[in-house]
């Protein structure tokens, strides 16, 4: 069984997940509607709070964080809009050295899982 340890977002592990993230792959959307207004992230802020925008979906998350050996995971919440339309759902994330991984969940809706690197590294 995994051993999850709840961690401090202060904590050295987390600092390396703090910062603007760039989605450079969705399954369930290409890049031409992942970019469409601007470039896919996912912004993780001190507080574990922060912001992202996919295509015409954008929103606000409150996040928490745990760690497994190296990788730091952000269980989320969020709400915000797709398209003009309310919007609301969970999601996570999991950040190892440079790349991550994690899926968005749409309440009552759509899911897709998403690959980011840090935004100052060049997207493939």
């Amino acid at each position: 069984m995994a051993s999850f340890q709840t961690i401090s977002p202060q904590s050295k592990a987390v600092k390396k997940a703090i910062g603007r993230w760039r989605i450079t792959s969705m399954v369930m959307w290409d890049n031409d509607f992942m970019d469409a207004e601007v470039p896919a992230h996912i912004t993780i802020h001190k507080n574990m709070q922060g912001d992202f925008q996919f295509g015409f979906v954008q929103g606000e998350i409150d996040g928490r964080t745990s760690q497994e050996g190296d990788l730091v995971i952000i269980d989320f919440s969020w709400s915000g809009f797709d398209e003009n339309d309310p919007a609301s759902g969970r999601g996570w994330m999991q950040i190892s050295g440079n790349t991550g991984t994690g899926c968005f969940y749409f309440h009552m809706g759509d899911e897709s899982d998403f690959t980011v690197i840090p935004e100052d590294l060049p997207a493939n």
